[in-house]
């Protein structure tokens, strides 16, 4: 859900607001008069690759064959 404010509740409260978008990782989209004139957001951050493939770590088995190679389920269906 993306989150309005207006200008000046936004000034008042500057600091709290960005901590809150921070955790939070949602958009905020800042008022002028009622109009939409900016858009907040939080940069994403690339995680590393250890970090991303950590939960599979020891749970997964390479084979040593050729991926591309058709099976013999394959060959089977093409007779």
């Amino acid at each position: 859900m993306t989150r309005t404010i207006s200008k000046s509740k936004l000034k008042a409260n500057m600091l709290r607001i960005f901590r809150e978008i921070e955790e939070s990782g949602e958009k905020l989209i800042v008022t002028d008069r009622n109009r939409p004139t900016l858009v907040i957001h939080p940069i994403k951050t690339k995680r590393k690759v250890d970090e991303v493939f950590a939960p599979y770590r020891g749970k997964m088995q390479i084979l040593e064959e050729d991926i591309n190679a058709p099976s013999s389920e394959d060959w089977e269906a093409l007779q």
